[in-house]
């Protein structure tokens, strides 16, 4: 897909990613070239968003450094067990994969396979 402003925002919102008021791409997980690459590599706003989400679950151990808790004076932040969000984004990216036009019904699904092209056999 090509990547448009509009295309960004409505990934962004099916990744559940907001730019901060104020902020920038920067500030957010998916900077705005890592969007179109998503975009870029997708057939569909689904599959981008799919792929997202499962981006988001191989990055959640680095992004916490493995914290479940955080303390600082008296300042306390208990966060969702990583298990439980990492479960949580797979869960995304399967609902997102699931609504992929084009890839068989809620019964059968499949991927379609590679195709490699041959170079001249004389």
């Amino acid at each position: 897909m090509e990547p448009t402003a509009e295309l960004r925002t409505k990934l962004r919102r099916l990744l559940d990613e907001r730019i901060p008021a104020g902020g920038t791409d920067a500030d957010t997980r998916f900077t705005d070239a890592e969007i179109d690459e998503l975009l870029t590599e997708a057939s569909s706003i689904e599959e981008a968003a799919a792929a997202g989400w499962r981006q988001k679950a191989a990055w959640a151990m680095s992004e916490r450094g493995g914290l479940e808790k955080s303390r600082a004076g008296d300042e306390s932040h208990e966060f969702v067990s990583l298990e439980t969000y990492r479960k949580h984004c797979l869960e995304m990216a399967s609902y997102y994969s699931s609504q992929v036009s084009g890839r068989g019904s809620r019964l059968f699904e499949f991927d379609p396979p590679e195709v490699y092209e041959t170079g001249d056999e004389s």
